[in-house]
């Protein structure tokens, strides 16, 4: 039996097929965990959450932004833009029950010690407090009031962590660090304008995992969401995203022994 976790597959369900036809994935042995942003930019996102969801207790994921997205396209007062692929979810005859399943998925797991996140942690978060933050968001995509929140959620503000953010706040920053985050400060303020590779940080941030002050810089984590990072030399970060979107590769890392598979796509 293993655990494979599988970077931005963003709809591009025929490549996904190809990458567990590569890793012989076995449903009666193998558990796979997705790094997020399972839909949008490619062409069958509909076929790709369907089959996600069909997996069961044989697959797990945690929000990425694009999934985010849909939810605020179907729930909050948000409409699809022209780079959106997703609408086939949206028409579907099962939409409901696609979004319902998107609406009990994690920001943060923890497996086997490792955790996984779409984004990334911020600094100055260890396990616990990654870990309550995930939960409390979750929370409150589960209650009824789910559109309004989510409506609330579409801001940049607050910049920086504070123990002394209120709910709402709270919750804002949660998502956008373990979403969107890229680069940020020592002391966790988040930026959100560069996506290029970790070596063109804007003056004063670093990529997230660079900083030395990480507490948990000796914990394992994987993530997706930075197609265009390359080159990364540190430990315990795994960093997923090969842009399989844009034309580059879906890949799968056996978590066992590290081992990485890739497809073109």
């Amino acid at each position: 039996m293993s655990d494979y976790l599988i970077g931005d597959v963003q709809g591009c369900f025929d490549s996904l097929q190809a990458l567990l036809k590569k890793i012989e994935f076995s449903i009666d042995k193998d558990q796979l965990f997705f790094l997020g942003d399972v839909v949008n930019r490619g062409d069958k996102s509909l076929d790709t959450l369907r089959f996600i969801k069909d997996l069961g207790n044989n697959a797990k994921m945690v929000l990425g932004n694009h999934d985010f997205h849909l939810l605020a396209c179907s729930l909050g007062g948000l409409k699809p833009n022209n780079k959106d692929t997703f609408t086939d979810i949206i028409h579907a005859d099962d939409h409901h029950q696609l979004i319902d399943f998107l609406l009990q998925q994690p920001l943060v797991i923890k497996h086997k010690e490792s955790l996984l996140v779409h984004a990334g942690i911020p600094p100055s978060w260890d396990e616990d407090i990654a870990l309550k933050q995930s939960k409390n968001v979750e929370q409150h995509l589960q209650n009824d009031n789910v559109g309004a929140f989510i409506n609330t959620m579409y801001d940049n503000h607050p910049y920086t962590w504070s123990n002394d953010l209120d709910e709402m706040d709270t919750c804002r920053y949660t998502i956008n660090a373990c979403m969107r985050m890229r680069f940020c400060k020592n002391d966790d303020t988040l930026e959100f304008t560069h996506k290029m590779n970790h070596d063109t940080a804007p003056a004063g941030f670093k990529a997230w995992f660079l900083h030395d002050n990480r507490a948990l810089k000796d914990t394992d984590i994987f993530f997706g969401h930075w197609s265009t990072l390359s080159n990364v030399n540190r430990a315990h970060v795994y960093p997923m995203d090969q842009g399989c979107a844009w034309g580059g590769r879906l890949s799968a890392i056996r978590l066992e022994d590290k081992q990485i598979f890739s497809v073109g796509c």
